[in-house]
């Protein structure tokens, strides 16, 4: 087969789900498959990783203009290149209109659909224009849970077989430490030792922060010690709002924003933390507690949309519209030692059935099945 596949998302997205979805994919794909032939539609730059391997072409996009590069780079390239199939990660958006070849899009959620008011107004009006388009000119539709398959039928009402589920993993350098030695690197690193309650994820009103915040405050003077919560992650969203919160809320002395970490050393800050809590009121699949648990990090995380699916008995589960729950949670987690190493045994147990080669098996698979149809 010549499979083309739309990497631009693996660079344009980096530090997001869908960013390192489409990187891991792409790497484990063109670790494993040595038999199909590879077209790689990627952005200015960055792309020497891609090119020592005979069965891949990388062809080159810019990064500014982006609606010309949609609208007539991309088609005419397609039309030149004739591939068998044509895969959009980054839930189709972009899928040309004219049907060049079999079409695989990941559709990761639809949270324009289910959380409108969380949403940027452009992307929100792109997403609900061109979403019933893309899946109707799919031939195969790729989501990574089955919480989000089940949306996609409810809303679309597409038929079941059309629709694959494939899950996500964390990546590999998501691994248990030693934990003094991961405070040795953290304290060397960054400079911190104070133990701490993790956050990772973003600041969307979707991953209820705000929430976090005012559970952290009911519960962090009766803590046996000092936690502060450390929220990363850079300065865009609601960033800032979240900064006010804690100033409104007395906590900004046991509040750290520990702003943008690279990527590889994020599972040091997992490791270090006593505790990983994720909140989230949404999500397609939900990365960052897989990656803690992967780190034998205890998780407290919320009991709605796919979440549960993901981690099953590997984290505490809670209602996230409950913050007397929540906090009760992580109170209990911080003081029981035991509560404490049983989740995270069990947490490592349920992370390990995940598995990025897993995913590139099973999306070859799903090219093979595309062609046949």
């Amino acid at each position: 087969m010549h499979i083309c596949i739309d990497v631009r998302g693996a660079k344009l997205y980096a530090g997001t789900g869908i960013g390192t979805y489409t990187m891991r994919l792409l790497e484990n794909i063109l670790a494993i498959d040595k038999e199909n032939y590879y077209s790689l539609f990627w952005p200015n730059g960055g792309y020497e990783h891609l090119t020592n391997r005979e069965n891949t072409k990388v062809v080159l996009f810019g990064e500014r203009n982006k609606r010309f590069w949609d609208e007539y780079y991309l088609p005419k390239r397609l039309k030149r290149l004739k591939p068998d199939i044509f895969h959009l990660p980054q839930n189709g958006l972009g899928l040309p209109y004219k049907k060049y070849s079999r079409y695989i899009v990941t559709v990761h959620d639809l949270i324009p659909y289910t959380m409108p008011e969380t949403c940027g107004k452009s992307y929100l009006d792109k997403f609900t224009t061109e979403m019933p388009f893309i899946l109707d000119k799919s031939d195969l539709i790729i989501t990574v849970s089955q919480y989000s398959k089940d949306d996609i039928i409810k809303y679309f009402n597409v038929p079941d077989e059309k629709i694959k589920v494939i899950y996500l993993a964390a990546d590999s350098m998501f691994r248990y430490m030693n934990k003094d030695l991961a405070w040795d690197l953290l304290k060397h690193k960054y400079h911190y030792s104070t133990d701490y309650i993790l956050y990772i994820g973003g600041f969307s009103p979707r991953k209820n922060v705000d929430g976090l915040l005012k559970a952290y405050r009911a519960i962090y003077k009766e803590l046996p010690g000092r936690y502060d919560l450390m929220i990363l992650g850079s300065s865009k969203d609601n960033h800032y709002e979240m900064k006010k919160k804690v100033k409104e809320l007395g906590i900004e002395e046991r509040v750290v924003f520990a702003g943008y970490i690279p990527y590889e050393h994020l599972p040091l800050f997992y490791n270090c933390a006593s505790l990983f809590v994720y909140p989230s009121f949404y999500e397609g699949f939900g990365l960052p507690p897989l990656e803690a648990m992967t780190c034998g990090t205890p998780v407290i995380t919320s009991n709605v949309t796919s979440i549960p699916e993901v981690v099953a008995d590997g984290a505490i589960l809670i209602n996230p519209y409950n913050l007397d729950e929540l906090a009760q949670a992580m109170y209990n987690v911080l003081t029981d030692t035991s509560l404490s190493q049983e989740l995270s045994v069990r947490g490592i147990k349920r992370a390990y059935q995940f598995s990025w080669k897993k995913t590139a098996l099973q999306t070859i698979q799903a090219y093979k099945e595309a062609l046949e149809r």
